[in-house]
């Protein structure tokens, strides 16, 4: 069975690995406010929160995650669930031409160069597109 896990980029810059919980009310005993957290196996009292935009879930191969950006043979993409197949795709631009590849065909020799979040530049420079 495939782990489920997921990766956000933490409040203050740094980013946090585990569980995905998303409190919608306050919990006054806990002194947590809405929003999205990550956490370890203890749960909410350990968790970290994280800017929502920056979610994304392990996509079981390597170590990579949705929005990555990913290297392989100088050609980039953009590593995005597939709503058409239900499936992990990597999406790139190639002169007017968008598509979205298997992330299976891709895992065994790309790397990742960074994430949308951190550099959105690497986007526009790459045939990655949004």
């Amino acid at each position: 069975m495939r782990e489920i896990k997921f990766r956000g980029m933490g409040i203050n810059g740094e980013w946090y690995y585990g569980n995905l919980s998303i409190i919608k009310q306050r919990i006054k005993s806990m002194g947590i406010d809405p929003g999205f957290y990550i956490s370890n196996k203890a749960g909410i009292p350990f968790a970290y929160r994280v800017r929502p935009e920056t979610v994304g879930q392990y996509t079981g191969a390597k170590k990579f995650f949705e929005g990555d950006v990913i290297d392989c043979n100088g050609l980039a993409g953009l590593i995005v669930w597939n709503k058409k197949t239900h499936t992990w795709g990597v999406r790139l631009k190639i002169g007017d031409h968008i598509r979205t590849d298997r992330l299976c065909d891709w895992d065994e020799e790309a790397t990742v160069i960074g994430t949308k979040y951190e550099n959105p530049k690497l986007l526009e420079a790459s045939h990655a597109i949004e």
